[in-house]
């Protein structure tokens, strides 16, 4: 039975909560009925979880249908924690409770002695509270000092000294985290962590549905729901969950990275802070195709450990990291709009470098060497969404010549001995000029990046992408020293032993 928030704070008594016909419901049939009645409005359950719609939802839906504790298991990054916390969401909004309990106590059936003593004592005139359900969800980070006190409880002899109660008496027990859930959702963060003997500790709980606090004979019933979080089992060497455990867990749920571009775009749209307040910020989408590739190339590097995963963390921060820096050189140069170049790529490594876990033929080659390569693999398969395959051959015309390259122009120029330098800190009419010296480069540049009526920034940053999607598949050369990037000429470079392919010596 809904009651309205009006009624609910009318019912301050046992009594009065009695008469105004109110029902409790378990937590598991609480979400289930809020869970469907959702469902039958369609309204939106998990907002802001992006590419789960088909796989990771459904399995959610039909495990609290089901009324299953349930472990959400997945690598690194995968919105494990942002889908557990909004579980309490399908909860009640407010329950009542015996005023002063530890334990949640449902006025109707109290489980602690506090409880049965307030009800014993009192009857009908016994003090009822009501609880929102953002008081109802607790979680906890599983690490190797967790104790069962911690997790169940423990006696406690401050307590029982300063109330004068023997140790065997229930007033002396201090309730851990889960008994102060009870009637609620609790979460275990990272469950492997989590001690063997702790673990132990959970299956009476899943199992049998009460705690038995040591030196007890009585247990004590709870209704609460579990659900746990966890990286494959072979992520690494600090633990791994009991079998007996792992079988009382009723729905495994296994989650995944983006498995398309576009929803790995729009995942790092809406959690990375791009708004930089008084400057426009222009942000083309090839820029944010390359900074998801980056993501996608480490997720299949051989020098990055797949057991541990490429958080969408990354990507996040790389694209935070990449408007930042354009951002800075608007604040040096006193202009108004924020473009990003191909030439602030280098300035994400910092997001990217602590987020990947190397293996050892990585760590030979060091994490910015890595970092590097996979920006300059991005770069180059973005490239190819766009642009003609350089590394294609052209059809032979009738009379048995090639046909010229769509690049040839462009790499004429470069042949011809011209160089070009550019930098994060270049201002715009530098940037445009120096580009423009490319013979070429716009035209080609407008006419597959579809250009028309768009700014110089634009055009600019677009010509560049073009100029190192031709570097990243060998046609030209580029040297990168402290503040500048130099495209060359592709020949002159193997005589120097300089500015091949970022990507050539991880192939």
């Amino acid at each position: 039975m809904k009651v309205k928030h009006s009624t609910m704070k009318q019912a301050a008594t046992l009594g009065a909560l009695r008469d105004s016909g109110y029902t409790v419901r378990s937590v598991k049939d609480e979400l289930r009925t809020n869970l469907i009645t959702k469902m039958k409005t369609g309204e939106r359950l998990f907002p802001g979880i992006i590419g789960y719609e088909e796989t990771v939802i459904p399995s959610i839906i039909n495990a609290i249908l089901a009324k299953h504790d349930i472990i959400l298991l997945g690598l690194r990054g995968q919105a494990k924690t942002r889908l557990v916390r909004q579980l309490p969401s399908l909860l009640d909004e407010w329950i009542p409770i015996i005023k002063g309990s530890e334990v949640n106590d449902d006025p109707f059936a109290p489980v602690s002695r506090f409880g049965m003593d307030q009800i014993e004592k009192l009857g009908d005139e016994t003090p009822i509270e009501w609880i929102p359900r953002s008081m109802r969800f607790s979680e906890k980070l599983a690490t190797p000092d967790v104790t069962i006190a911690d997790i169940i409880g423990d006696i406690d002899p401050i307590k029982a000294a300063t109330q004068r109660l023997h140790f065997s008496h229930e007033g002396a027990i201090h309730f851990g985290l889960i008994p102060r859930s009870n009637r609620g959702i609790f979460a275990i963060n990272e469950l492997p962590d989590l001690q063997p003997r702790i673990q132990v500790g959970l299956l009476n709980i899943l199992e049998e549905k009460d705690v038995q606090i040591r030196g007890f004979n009585v247990r004590i019933p709870l209704d609460v729901m579990l659900i746990f979080t966890a990286n494959p089992e072979d992520y690494t060497n600090r633990g791994s969950i009991i079998t007996p455990l792992k079988d009382r867990i009723d729905s495994q749920i296994l989650t995944h990275y983006p498995r398309t571009v576009k929803d790995a775009i729009t995942i790092t749209e809406q959690e990375a802070w791009t708004e930089r307040h008084g400057m426009k910020v222009i942000i083309p989408h090839y820029f944010r195709e390359i900074i998801e590739y980056i993501a996608i190339e480490a997720r299949k590097s051989e020098y990055v450990d797949q057991k541990s995963g490429v958080s969408a963390r990354m990507t996040i921060a790389a694209m935070e990291n990449l408007v930042s820096n354009a951002e800075r050189r608007a604040l040096a140069l006193n202009e108004t709009t924020i473009m990003p170049r191909i030439c602030d790529l280098p300035y994400v490594l910092p997001g990217l470098t602590g987020k990947v876990e190397l293996v050892f033929e990585g760590e030979q080659e060091g994490a910015i060497k890595v970092g590097r390569a996979l920006i300059g693999k991005a770069v180059r398969e973005v490239f190819k969404h766009y642009f003609p395959d350089p590394l294609q051959k052209r059809p032979r015309q009738a009379q048995g010549v090639r046909e010229e390259s769509e690049y040839a122009k462009i790499i004429t120029w470069f042949e011809s001995g011209n160089t070009l330098e550019v930098s994060d800190m270049m201002p715009l009419y530098a940037f445009v000029a120096e580009l423009d010296r490319v013979k070429g480069l716009r035209e080609i540049t407008k006419r597959y990046l579809k250009l028309g009526d768009t700014s110089k920034e634009e055009i600019a940053s677009a010509m560049e992408f073009a100029l190192d999607g031709l570097h990243q598949n060998s046609k030209i050369a580029k040297d990168e020293v402290t503040a500048s990037t130099i495209y060359k000429d592709m020949v002159s470079s193997i005589f120097t032993g300089r500015g091949g392919a970022a990507v050539e010596e991880f192939e």
